[in-house]
């Protein structure tokens, strides 16, 4: 059986804007993760699993297998099901790349969001008809590349990551529209708004409990890097700061790109690295790791209490108890 590992030892990174060498603090992670805990595995044999969400009313976790176009549910007692195949239809393309969704998420009513790498849209499934509605799919009157991860504001609004992966060629394909890869806010009343154009390979995002910080995850090889993003009272954002460079890593040949996130209550983030799930406080300091026998993509908080910490790999799907409860917005609040 394949086990994560919760481990506070030292590493080798580079937290805010120092490169040198930082350990972990022992106590502060044993607060956050029992001594010694392992996650169960929940399911594996996925060609790529990506974008966790836990949906509280049903008691319930879906993520996507990318490539296989499919979100698959989990729950206890009734184990792993398909739950929306097609999860995303390839949109006018010869040659579409990536073509299922990726990121998941829940809106204020509970619906679940969809970024759809196939459809290059952000979409709401209807849970009646299982029909997906566009939210949005153009900026500047031209598509976007492939939407990848996605997260909801308490005044409504959505920051959605727009990668090129989902298009076969990635920049170089013919069906590429957008000069950028871009970070976009869409407002409740479908407006589009360009924030971060400077990030070759923008992915995971995540928002800080109070709303007033943006994470984001660069997966390129050639500046792994997650950055955060101050967040003004209209929803823009400010200069970025790097929280996490994990570029000597991919040098170095450790597997995985800096991909998808969490946030607990207390605003620490945990993030999907080359070497296993890594905590930051609210402050960017490194707390400890959760080591996988993969590298794991993404990860989210849930389960009855909220506590319980759910990671999927490459080709699998684990969950593992905490000490403290991930962040949700309060359905309705928006």
């Amino acid at each position: 059986m394949l086990r994560c590992l919760a481990l506070a030892a030292a590493l080798t990174l580079s937290a805010c804007v120092t490169a040198q060498p930082t350990a972990g603090d022992p106590a502060a992670f044993r607060a956050l993760v029992p001594d010694g805990a392992e996650a169960e595995v929940l399911a594996d044999g996925f060609w790529w699993s990506e974008g966790p969400v836990w949906r509280p009313d049903e008691g319930d976790l879906l993520f996507s297998d990318v490539p296989r176009n499919t979100v698959y549910r989990w729950a206890e007692g009734d184990g792993l099901s398909v739950y929306l195949r097609p999860a995303s239809r390839a949109f006018g393309s010869e040659t579409p790349g990536e073509t299922g969704s990726n990121g998941l998420i829940l809106d204020a009513e509970g619906r679940l969001l969809l970024a759809g790498h196939g459809s290059r849209a952000v979409t709401r499934l209807d849970p009646g008809s299982f029909v997906q509605d566009v939210l949005a799919d153009r900026f500047d009157g031209r598509r976007f590349n492939s939407p990848n991860d996605l997260v909801l504001a308490a005044s409504g609004a959505l920051y959605v990551t727009d990668p090129p992966y989902g298009l076969a060629g990635h920049d170089d394909s013919p069906e590429k529209e957008q000069p950028h890869n871009g970070v976009y806010r869409i407002d409740p009343d479908g407006t589009v708004t360009l924030l971060i154009d400077d990030l070759t390979r923008p992915n995971g995002v995540v928002l800080s409990p109070d709303g007033r910080t943006l994470v984001v995850a660069n997966s390129d090889p050639e500046r792994a890097v997650w950055m955060t993003y101050p967040v003004r009272a209209d929803g823009s954002v400010g200069d970025g700061t790097l929280l996490f460079d994990a570029t000597a890593w991919v040098r170095e040949g450790r597997p995985g790109l800096p991909d998808g996130m969490a946030v607990d209550t207390d605003g620490r983030v945990y993030i999907a690295t080359l070497s296993g799930v890594q905590i930051f406080d609210k402050t960017g300091v490194y707390v400890g790791t959760i080591w996988c026998p993969q590298y794991p993509v993404s990860c989210t908080f849930g389960g009855r209490n909220n506590d319980m910490l759910f990671i999927v790999g490459e080709s699998s799907a684990w969950s593992i108890q905490t000490r403290v409860k991930g962040f949700r917005l309060p359905k309705g609040l928006n």
